[in-house]
């Protein structure tokens, strides 16, 4: 079946740099080639590696380039060689390549998950991503267990909040750091155990006071900087902490001292986009991900923004006041 090339709207940046860099663009998109579909979009998730792309900090690999990880939608055409899809159907995605903010693009067909009617395109958007870097961190990186304890950073942010629910399910006890009594309202409203006011003095101290000085059996670190190194210091002897971003900056070198031996603590700084690269990973993760929804796993929309308004999105995400997941909404028309 041959289609024709489809005018299309996406936000594009020519070099890195600040939220004023982004652009809407037209352009006009092919037909899917072998093993791709077409996905018109419908709700586009935007995620703090938005933000890595956009300033550098993680390479992209040829300008200018389109941003976006994560989006729900309909196919609306299918390359040569795909049959395990239909037109019309509604389906979701995560990760590489970039291209989500767009009203609609081409992507390789084995990424699109297909959406139960149950779950609307909006809660698929904003918790795909989320849900598989959830999925990592509990199964490989470190198989969370009930009864254990989970310390998460920013705990109310879209990651957090998630975060925090699927560890619940699994009988943790989870333990929170949020910038605000009204986050940290908003992060026991979703499961959080104990929420720690990062602003009301050494929250190392209030984790080791909440754990009787034992620590915690797993910490998993967005912010970076040094509570990276302060959060080694509150992990039990051979618990684990995962580095997963560095929002206030990055930490630097880190001496092996503050590991162990005496201490001995693991650190890992895994990456969602290997571990989804893999399709038997990346469809086990998507799988999960809807399981956890069906069970009532949710996120609050904090704001919505229209496509030609991306960078007012990245500001939101980077201004430390959102709490929950930031969409952009494509038009329908380019």
């Amino acid at each position: 079946m041959s289609f024709a090339c489809l005018p299309i709207s996406r936000v594009m940046l020519s070099s890195p740099g600040d939220a004023s860099q982004l652009r809407v663009s037209h352009a006009e998109l092919p037909p899917p080639a072998a093993g791709e579909i077409r996905v018109r979009h419908t709700a586009i998730g935007v995620n703090y590696v938005d933000i890595y792309h956009r300033d550098g900090l993680y390479p992209l690999p040829v300008w200018p380039s389109p941003l976006g990880v994560e989006a729900a939608g309909w196919v609306e055409a299918l390359g040569p060689g795909v049959s395990h899809l239909h037109i019309g159907q509604r389906v979701a995605y995560a990760g590489p390549p970039v291209g989500s903010y767009s009203s609609a693009r081409n992507l390789p067909a084995w990424l699109a998950l297909p959406l139960p009617d149950t779950l609307a395109d909006a809660a698929a958007a904003s918790l795909l991503l989320r849900g598989i870097t959830a999925h990592m961190l509990f199964t490989r990186v470190y198989r969370l267990q009930a009864g254990d304890t989970l310390l998460v950073h920013a705990a109310a942010g879209g990651l957090g909040l998630v975060l925090t629910q699927w560890a619940k399910t699994l009988g943790a006890r989870v333990i929170g750091t949020v910038s605000s009594a009204a986050k940290a309202a908003l992060a026991r409203r979703y499961g959080l155990d104990h929420a720690v006011l990062r602003h009301e003095g050494n929250f190392a101290d209030a984790v080791l006071t909440l754990t009787a000085g034992q620590g915690v059996d797993y910490a998993i670190d967005g912010i970076g900087g040094d509570t990276l190194a302060a959060t080694l210091g509150v992990v039990r002897p051979y618990g684990m902490v995962a580095s997963v971003g560095q929002v206030a900056g990055d930490p630097g070198p880190l001496p092996l001292s503050l590991l162990g031996p005496a201490r001995s603590v693991a650190l890992a700084r895994p990456g969602v986009f290997r571990y989804l690269s893999d399709p038997a990973r990346y469809q086990e993760g998507g799988l999960a991900t809807l399981a956890q929804l069906a069970g009532g796993l949710t996120l609050p929309v904090d704001s919505e923004f229209a496509l030609a308004d991306a960078a007012q999105a990245h500001r939101r995400l980077q201004s430390g006041q959102s709490a929950g997941a930031i969409l952009l909404r494509p038009d329908s028309q380019p």
